[in-house]
């Protein structure tokens, strides 16, 4: 076996952690593969040499890649008037194991935590990631992002507070999925009341169209179950499926083409977080096959 047969047998060891990393980094399964793999370009060009540690310098090198991807997107965003941008979710099987789907699952984590690592800056992303999430120490993430291991410890610390300023969800998936059928039968059958049951009354609903049409955010629970009973037709035709690890459903349009996809985020019995995608140009880009779509 020659040198760069090795490397690349060696690289593909940490592919799964380098495609977590890079997942929670930028919230896109495709843009993760994308990173992933100029990751590897740049090792097989540079070689490893005598690196002691390759996980951690493989790390290293995807971190950079995502963080100049992060960086990029802000820029876009600046210049766009849809203010909502959604992570790309894993879709699973709604019951039982799933073993083709189980490595991809293992990667992704819950929707919730990617909305909100979406509204922090690029450098507090990365450090808050390698950091509380992958125990990389911060005087090795320092270089990373051109600070000093104190600075990179505040912006991690910055970014800690935004995630736990938010609850924590359920996490039993029968409970999670007895409130959303709940739900989605009320949807379905019209009932303002029934709707109102199950959403807490501070209920926020991000709405991501992909080039569709802008995207929304909708607030309390009144206006989004008022919003729900005009989608019958599409909570009729509502496919259970695990987003994230969570309970949510794939709705299909009368072809029986995937619309749209929900997310729930579910916290003492009630909905508090809704994340709808829509969108040809997003939909495209999830794999649907574990739910024979």
């Amino acid at each position: 076996m020659n040198e760069n047969d090795l490397l690349a047998e060696r690289f593909e060891e940490h592919r799964g952690r380098l495609r977590a990393v890079a997942y929670r980094m930028l919230g896109s399964t495709g843009e993760a593969e994308d990173a992933v793999q100029e990751a590897w370009l740049r090792v097989s060009r540079a070689g490893a040499g005598d690196v002691e540690n390759l996980g951690g310098w493989l790390t290293t090198i995807v971190s950079r890649v995502c963080l100049n991807m992060l960086s990029s997107r802000a820029r876009r965003q600046e210049d766009s008037l849809d203010a909502v941008r959604l992570p790309d979710p894993v879709i699973g099987k709604p019951e039982g194991r799933d073993p083709e789907r189980e490595a991809e699952l293992a990667d992704s984590v819950g929707l919730a935590l990617l909305v909100v690592l979406e509204t922090l800056a690029p450098a507090e992303r990365l450090a808050f990631v390698l950091h509380d999430l992958f125990a990389v120490p911060f005087d090795e993430i320092a270089p990373i992002v051109d600070r000093t291991p104190a600075a990179t410890r505040q912006l991690a610390s910055r970014a800690r507070r935004r995630v736990q300023g938010t609850p924590a969800p359920d996490t039993d998936i029968h409970r999670q999925r007895a409130v959303v059928n709940a739900f989605l039968a009320a949807a379905r059958e019209g009932d303002f009341e029934g709707l109102i049951a199950v959403l807490d009354p501070d209920v926020v609903v991000r709405s991501d169209w992909g080039g569709l049409r802008p995207g929304d955010i909708v607030r309390g629970a009144e206006q989004v179950a008022r919003n729900a009973i005009t989608y019958t037709r599409l909570a009729a035709g509502a496919r259970p499926a695990l987003v994230n690890g969570a309970a949510g459903f794939v709705s299909l349009a009368a072809n029986g083409s995937p619309f749209s996809v929900m997310a729930f985020t579910v916290r003492d019995g009630k909905i508090t977080e809704i994340d709808a995608l829509a969108g040809a140009d997003r939909l495209a880009a999830l794999d649907l096959t574990a739910l024979d779509i």
